[in-house]
């Protein structure tokens, strides 16, 4: 039946048929064939009936609220009046401003839609490259999903049943280093092109500003806080925000009005929806896979090729580079952990470490053609060309692709922190 199955399911997603409907057809019909198509179904129901799963849909209740709400404007005015001043000041302000709200709503999209909606027009206007200012935001928005609480880090968690927030606490060292690495191509490149830096800001104005954005940055605060203090658990963290999210935009900001709160409450749930079927099938489509004892063959035969962990990491890296440019992010996701899990533990390879490595090649999926979430977002934004906008994210791929072999092959880095606060 594996003979027949699998040449259907390459075909399917040869031809574009969406990740779940593939996943769920071939486990379908592999149930099916040995009489079971009741138990799939129930299977589906009971993969459904997760407490940890119940986080999806609040963390991207959060996210949505967090990007039409107008707590970007908040967080960009307190960034600008403290970096504004230096060379490239716009640009360092979108790594500044994202990394904070990456904090909040988990997104990389929702990131890169809030920030890019206000900076890109902005560093057009004070001459910036539009590729260059395209870059900028597109490489920065990626960040959604590194720094915690990361919806990413969720479903990871979720497919390899692994710790969520060690997930969280592994992906704060690798952001931090992103947003460095970042931060500091853009002075270079701002100081060689010349760019006009603004106007000295009077400490009361700068103040003022941070004062407005003090309820948006309260909220990585109250929420993780809450969740490492023992306060709350996870799928209350993730309920946490998206109330703090919707007070914030209805109450503080002011972003949507009461008339909105219903419209944008319909388009959180169908986000949601759509992200909890296609986890759903791919449980369901790895418990399928382990049945057949695919799983068990290949870590037999990892076992019996004597390949070593780094060159295990390697070849994964580069055929999560390669399916990135073909499929969004979670259909990656979905494809890969439930066949890889298995075989890390025989090549010692820690699962917290695998999904930051995961997570970041994740990044890099957004911004490679021809399936680069963020580039298609970003070009929308600017009304650029697609093309020029990927060349203005070309270096920071670049730099990104630096920091996944330093994260790669430097364990620590991902699990240091998780260590040292949760213990081994």
């Amino acid at each position: 039946m594996l003979s027949l199955v699998l040449p259907l399911f390459l075909l399917l997603l040869v031809i574009g048929v969406p990740i779940y409907l593939t996943m769920g057809t071939s486990a379908a019909i592999m149930f099916a064939a040995e009489g079971r198509l009741l138990p799939f179904a129930q299977k589906l129901i009971d993969e459904l009936n997760s407490v940890t799963l119940l986080a999806v849909p609040y963390f991207v209740i959060a996210a949505t609220f967090m990007e039409r709400g107008a707590v970007a404007r908040a967080l960009i005015d307190a960034a600008t009046a403290w970096v504004g001043r230096l060379p490239g000041g716009l640009g360092l302000v979108a790594v500044l401003a994202c990394t904070i709200f990456a904090a909040m709503c988990g997104s990389s999209v929702a990131t890169a839609i809030a920030m890019g909606t206000i900076l890109v027009p902005a560093m057009l206007r004070n001459g910036y490259e539009r590729g260059f200012s395209s870059g900028v935001v597109g490489a920065s928005g990626t960040l959604g999903i590194m720094i915690p609480p990361s919806l990413a880090f969720v479903v990871y968690g979720v497919l390899a049943d692994t710790s969520i927030p060690r997930l969280f606490l592994a992906g704060v060292v690798p952001g931090l280093l992103q947003a460095s690495l970042l931060a500091a191509y853009i002075l270079w490149y701002s100081k060689r092109m010349g760019y006009r830096v603004s106007e000295p800001m009077p400490t009361s104005e700068k103040l003022r500003r941070t004062w407005l954005a003090l309820p948006a940055l309260s909220v990585p605060v109250i929420v993780l806080g809450g969740l490492y203090g023992g306060i709350v658990t996870l799928t209350e963290t993730a309920a946490l925000s998206a109330i703090v999210a919707i007070l914030l935009s209805l109450f503080v900001y002011r972003g949507i009005r009461m008339a909105d709160l219903l419209p944008v409450m319909t388009v959180s749930v169908r986000n949601a929806a759509i992200i909890m079927i296609i986890i759903t099938v791919a449980l369901a489509f790895g418990h399928t896979v382990t049945e057949t004892g695919i799983t068990a063959r290949a870590v037999e035969m990892v076992k019996a090729s004597g390949i070593e962990g780094w060159q295990f990491l390697l070849a994964i890296n580069l055929l999560l580079l390669v399916l990135g440019m073909f499929l969004e992010v979670y259909s990656v996701m979905l494809l890969i952990v439930p066949l890889v899990i298995p075989m890390l533990a025989p090549l010692d390879i820690h699962p917290i470490h695998f999904g930051v490595v995961l997570t970041l090649n994740m990044e890099l999926a957004l911004l490679t053609p021809p399936v680069g979430l963020n580039l298609f977002v970003i070009a929308n934004i600017s009304r650029t060309p697609l093309a020029e906008v990927v060349r203005g994210t070309m270096p920071f791929v670049g730099l990104m692709l630096v920091l996944l072999a330093f994260v790669t092959y430097v364990p620590v880095i991902s699990l240091w922190l998780p260590e040292l606060l949760m213990g081994k």
